[in-house]
């Protein structure tokens, strides 16, 4: 893990990707914090943050409502000493980086295996389909100021520990390389970040994230 400071820049980049990928409205500010209206039933709203500053304090302290994301570039027990209990951290995520061609340890597509790429699209996307015609993987990634922001990389559980999110992700690169684009930014669970580590991906910073929770219906 890099050790300097997060640039909000890259936190911003990320943010307009990962906005695009979803088909939500590109990220605005309020205050001086960065927020996605989002509005889907169990995420209304998040903010982020490329540090833990006052304005996180103050939002955690004045915010009542349920499914507001807050999201912030610091580790787990930072951000908890910041919040009043109504507040929940989540499963740790790590943003990261990569600035040279990924690594490609056996990223040969399986027998059997059918890859489709639709580059045409808003978001292009990379599917990997069983001999069934069943999806196997999916990756997505947009382009945004001269970085690749790749994005709902997922592997069916039924297809893992076969090299198929690998195949996804160097997929996803040639599509970018075709731009003249090398840099990726990436948020990534724990088990996500095992894989991008093999293809070359570091951590850029610890990636917190806490919601009051809602009744789900």
């Amino acid at each position: 893990m890099t050790n300097h400071p997060v640039n909000p820049y890259m936190v911003e980049t990320w943010l307009k990707g990962w906005s695009a990928a979803r088909g939500l409205p590109a990220p605005d500010r309020e205050n001086g914090v960065l927020f996605v209206n989002v509005g889907w039933p169990q995420q209304a709203m998040r903010y982020v943050f490329p540090s833990p500053t006052d304005q996180l304090k103050y939002l955690a302290e004045t915010i009542v409502d349920p499914w507001v994301f807050l999201k912030v570039c610091a580790k787990p027990e930072i951000v908890t000493g910041l919040l009043p209990p109504r507040w929940v951290i989540q499963a740790p995520a790590f943003m990261m980086t990569c600035n040279a061609p990924m690594t490609s340890p056996g990223t040969a597509l399986p027998k059997g295996y059918i890859l489709d790429i639709n580059k045409e699209a808003t978001v292009p996307i990379v599917r990997i389909f069983t001999p069934e015609h069943a999806e196997a993987a999916v990756g997505r990634v947009v382009f945004v100021d001269g970085f690749a922001i790749y994005d709902r990389i997922e592997t069916h559980p039924d297809h893992r520990r076969k090299g198929l999110g690998s195949v996804v992700m160097k997929t996803l690169e040639t599509l970018g390389t075709a731009r003249g684009i090398k840099k990726g930014i990436l948020v990534a669970t724990i088990e996500g970040k095992a894989l991008y580590e093999k293809l070359g991906w570091e951590v850029y910073s610890p990636y917190t994230t806490a919601v009051i929770p809602g009744i789900i219906e």
